[in-house]
C-alpha cells in the first residue's frame, strides 16, 4: 500500500511547497548526486506535482520551465517500490509519475559487435553506458504490440528511450539466439523475436 495512505491516518499532515524542497536539496547537494538512499526523513505526504511520459514535469498543473530546477529534483528522485518521492534530509513528499521518470532523448554508439557501447542522454543530462549495471529492457503493448524501450538509469529509475533514438537503435541491431537485439557493455537486450523482424 502506499505510504500516503499510512501517513493519512496522522494528525496535521502538511505537504511543503516545491520551494522548501528546493532549497532543501540546494543544502543536501555537494559533488555529485545527493545520496538519497541513506536519508530516512518520515512521510510528509503527496504533493502536485508530475513527470509526464514525454519527461516534461508539472507542479500545481503547470509545466516547470527552469530547466535547472528539474534537474535538480531529479537528483533527489526515489522509487520505493511503485511509488515516487522526492527525498531530502529533512521530507520525503510523494509525485506522479505517468511513465518513467527520465527520457532517453540521444545516444552515441562506439564500437560493433559484442565489443559495442551505447551512451546515452537524458532528459535532465544523465548519461551511462547500457550494460549490466544499465540494462536496456522492452515491452510491448498487450493490443497494440507497439514496443516502449527503457534503460535504467540508477537504483530503479528507468528512461523512456525516445522514438527517434529507438528507431536508430534498431538500424544498428543485430541476431542472436533466435532475437533481435541490441549489443552494448558486453551484454545482448532482447527486443523483438527474429521471426517477426522478418516479418516486418
Amino acid at each position: 500500500m502506499k505510504e500516503m495512505a499510512k501517513a493519512m491516518s496522522g494528525e496535521n499532515l502538511t505537504t511543503p511547497s516545491a520551494e522548501s524542497l528546493a532549497e532543501a536539496a540546494r543544502a543536501a547537494q555537494d559533488k555529485g548526486l545527493p545520496p538519497v538512499h541513506e536519508w530516512t526523513p518520515d512521510f510528509s505526504g503527496d504533493m502536485d506535482m508530475r513527470i509526464a511520459r514525454d519527461g516534461r514535469w508539472f507542479y500545481l498543473g503547470s509545466p516547470i520551465e527552469r530547466p535547472g530546477l528539474v534537474r535538480l529534483f531529479s537528483t533527489i528522485l526515489r522509487r520505493d517500490g511503485e511509488d515516487y518521492f522526492l527525498v531530502t534530509p529533512v521530507e520525503k513528499v510523494g509525485i506522479t509519475v505517468d511513465d518513467a521518470p527520465f527520457v532517453a532523448v540521444d545516444f552515441e554508439a562506439e564500437g560493433s559487435g559484442d565489443a559495442q557501447e551505447l551512451i546515452f542522454e537524458t532528459n535532465v543530462g544523465d548519461r551511462m553506458v547500457a550494460g549490466p549495471d544499465h540494462p536496456i529492457r522492452v515491452e510491448r503493448d498487450g493490443d497494440t504490440g507497439e514496443p516502449s524501450p527503457y534503460v535504467l538509469v540508477r537504483d530503479r529509475l528507468e528512461a523512456l528511450i525516445d522514438r527517434k533514438s529507438f528507431y536508430r537503435l534498431v538500424e544498428i541491431g543485430g541476431h542472436r539466439d533466435g532475437w533481435f537485439g541490441l549489443w552494448s557493455g558486453g551484454e545482448f537486450f532482447r527486443v523483438i523475436p527474429s521471426e517477426e523482424m522478418d516479418v516486418d
